[in-house]
């Protein structure tokens, strides 16, 4: 599988159970085409988590038949809250619990560990990256685009010129906690939604599966007596929703509706402040039956208020690939910090 004595990247993407690698070229090829993942050891603290992250590069090496000396630097992508250069939030996290983990510089310990350049991005940059670079192709370094991230909160990023914006303290692109419009979201009696950071109506507080245990099943579940996710217990039966909406369940239905609706604020609020060329959305929302996906999507695109000019040259698309787009986005920063950062270095992924 190797690509003999061509230099590479490896992106290592961290997860609260496992971590994936995969292997990147210098000319753009990718040596994996699936999921090479191992335990990631993160509860059992920093030190651990580091030796899973060696232990899952040497696998992938072994695995592609690439020497490690043809190893230019490694992207690592973990959960936030972190900072910018790989600072693990002082509060910790849900993944990082144990007290160990607060504060944690995980990006200079992985460097410090395996002598090599090591880049960092959150998990939701990670993906918003790999999804610019594989929709743009040889047009990644000029054009923009920001990417929603669904899953246990909301996540996501702002890509500019085909590099991701960080912000000042690393906190740029956390879509989850910009305060949305809720009028014509809610439905009626729909109590105001709280985050889970204690934020009055921001976009995870809808568009989350946090959102649909906390705020969205229990009003819908009120509308539609005796349905069978009643008798589930509130964790469970949130994870459930996403089955029955397959399945063109009206409550369900419902409840994606809003979560849609709630997408389309936020990309209407980043029309108006990035005007992007392309809104992606990702996650577990819509890794789905393919009729619920595109509907779920359209119905993003039909509420998101663009003006002409711009409806005229955006597009909305689903990240691709989202259990590998960590692993690959961070591959893909790992190799831009290689080149020059002009455009004449040629497209980051081989088309």
């Amino acid at each position: 599988m190797g690509s003999a004595g061509v230099p590479v990247v490896v992106g290592l993407d961290n997860g609260g159970n496992s971590n994936n690698a995969t292997v990147l070229t210098v000319d753009g090829r990718f040596l994996v085409d699936g999921l090479v993942e191992i335990p990631s050891e993160v509860q059992a603290g920093p030190e651990a988590a580091i030796e899973a992250l060696a232990r899952a590069l040497d696998g992938v090496l072994a695995l592609t038949g690439v020497p490690r000396e043809l190893v230019r630097a490694v992207g690592l992508d973990t959960p936030g809250p972190a900072s910018a250069t790989g600072v693990i939030s002082s509060r910790g996290s849900t993944n990082f619990a144990q007290p160990a983990w607060r504060g944690y510089d995980v990006r200079s310990a992985l460097e410090h560990r395996l002598g090599l350049p090591v880049i960092y991005h959150n998990d939701g940059n990670a993906a918003a990256l790999y999804a610019h670079h594989v929709h743009f192709g040889a047009d990644a370094l000029r054009r923009s685009s920001v990417a929603a991230i669904v899953g246990t909160g909301l996540g996501g990023g702002v890509v500019e010129s085909g590099r991701v914006v960080s912000g000042a303290a690393g906190m740029a692109g956390e879509f989850g906690h910009v305060h949305i419009p809720l009028d014509g979201v809610l439905g009626p009696g729909q109590p105001m939604p709280i985050c889970a950071c204690g934020f009055l109506a921001d976009a995870e507080s809808v568009a989350s599966l946090t959102a649909i245990e906390r705020n969205l099943l229990p009003y819908w579940l009120g509308r539609y007596p005796g349905h069978p996710l009643a008798a589930e217990e509130p964790g469970r039966a949130a994870k459930l929703v996403r089955g029955y909406g397959e399945r063109g369940d009206a409550l369900a239905r419902a409840v994606f509706t809003q979560q849609a609706m709630a997408l389309a604020r936020l990309f209407t609020i980043a029309a108006n402040f990035t005007d992007p060329h392309a809104y992606f959305i990702g996650g577990g929302v819509v890794e789905a039956a393919p009729e619920f996906r595109d509907w779920f999507l359209a119905t993003v695109a039909e509420h998101t208020v663009l003006r002409a000019e711009q409806a005229a040259v955006a597009t909305f698309e689903l990240v691709p690939d989202r259990d590998m787009a960590g692993a690959r986005g961070v591959a893909i920063a790992a190799l831009e910090s290689l080149r020059t950062g002009s455009p004449a270095a040629g497209p980051v992924v081989a088309a």
